[in-house]
């Protein structure tokens, strides 16, 4: 399928195994220091292979890319039909609802973003030797045709840069922020360090939780590359299921997408494993970015005080200072995070809307939303657990 626009051709690809790996990440990932492991093709590839995107999800891929005169990828974005909202984080249930409520029909919709991952990154892609603002225009061109061709009511671009989000709101899209609770490495030596920068009575509760985290028998254990068996895929996917089942009520992975990870991004990949007994009872799964460490999944079959602190937020803060990352993204929500070091971060989305009705009603909705979100990461900002004389941007 191709969708001309004004100044190119952009054809589409169902399928991205079918898209040459080294090509994408060529345009996804172009500077290793930065790597984006979500929007590598190893990840985007897996969720196709374990059919967690695809025929029946709600989910089909419509990746759109652009070639350079030689016949070269110049540039890509990661791309979805969607028939629902799930699985997104950036959620626009109430526009769905009052436009059908209006008689309009709001899906199908376009989504550029990695499905069922709240992580900011990439999602104009664009390999480095191209003028990188007009591949930017064609691409959000290429996505609207595609959008009106397929009677789709909006595209929507979430978690994306703030310079991309600002392309696309001169390209005429709506530009829509929030907020994701971020550590930041300020060349800390130790733990220690960190901690030291904290205000006394955060550092002491900080201090009561890890001693208590793993009290009762409780041993860690770190995995990555060959280390990872398809045993700890099976412990790793029962915990994501409970915490699933409990906390969304529909988990949206399925086991064979573990085993897929494994296969193809093993050495990007950490398990932080808890051990009683001999028995693995919780653990996390993180992804290793270029300069980040990503937190992506927890779950837990027992119980134990301050466990999920542990093993999601205070590990993650160990390795990205052991690694010298330059922050630890721990996933969406949680206000539970800025106790622990986590601080605001704003998050950037674009959405196109077909109805000039509905885009001029939600138009003035995301003005307001963007004034409610700046103020509450002010007042958030301000409540953090760092000591006031040395804000962690001013310390050594």
């Amino acid at each position: 399928m191709t969708a001309a626009t004004t100044d190119v051709t952009a054809r589409v690809a169902t399928d991205i195994t079918a898209i040459d790996a080294a090509a994408w990440d060529a345009c996804a990932n172009p500077d290793a220091g930065r790597f984006n492991p979500f929007v590598a093709h190893a990840f985007l590839a897996a969720l196709e292979r374990a059919g967690c995107v695809g025929d029946g999800t709600g989910w089909k891929p419509c990746h759109i890319l652009i070639d350079d005169a030689a016949g070269g990828i110049a540039a890509g974005m990661p791309l979805y039909v969607k028939s629902h909202s799930q699985g997104e984080y950036v959620f626009d249930h109430n526009w769905a609802d009052a436009y059908q409520r209006a008689g309009g029909r709001y899906y199908p919709k376009l989504q550029c973003a990695v499905p069922f991952s709240p992580v900011p990154g990439p999602r104009l892609l664009v390999r480095p030797d191209q003028d990188v603002a007009l591949r930017r225009r064609q691409l959000a061109g290429a996505g609207t045709t595609l959008a009106r061709r397929l009677g789709a009511s909006s595209l929507h671009v979430t978690f994306m840069t703030e310079d991309e989000c600002r392309a696309l709101r001169d390209a005429g899209f709506l530009e829509r922020t929030d907020r994701q609770f971020h550590w930041s490495n300020h060349g800390y030596a130790s733990f220690d360090d960190f901690l030291a920068t904290l205000a006394s009575r955060k550092r002491k509760a900080i201090r009561r939780e890890r001693e208590q985290a793993l009290s009762g028998g409780l041993e860690l254990e770190h995995l990555t590359g060959a280390d990872i068996r398809e045993a700890h895929w099976d412990a790793m996917h029962a915990f994501y299921m409970d915490t699933g089942s409990r906390k969304w009520g529909r988990p949206y992975l399925n086991r064979a997408f573990f085993s897929e990870l494994g296969r193809s991004m093993a050495d990007r990949c950490l398990l932080v494993m808890v051990r009683r007994a001999g028995r693995y009872v919780a653990g996390a799964l993180n992804l290793v970015g270029g300069d980040c460490l990503y937190g992506r999944y927890w779950g837990a079959l027992e119980q134990h005080p301050a466990l999920h602190f542990e093993v999601c937020y205070y590990q993650a803060i160990d390795y990205a200072i052991r690694h010298r990352l330059a922050r630890v993204e721990a996933g969406a929500q949680g206000e539970h995070k800025l106790a622990r070091g986590y601080l605001p971060t704003p998050t950037w989305s674009a959405h196109w809307i077909a109805d000039a009705g509905l885009r001029r009603a939600i138009a003035r909705y995301l003005e307001h939303e963007r004034e409610a979100v700046a103020l509450d990461g002010e007042l958030t900002t301000a409540a953090g657990p760092y000591r006031k004389a040395a804000p962690p941007d001013e310390q050594d």
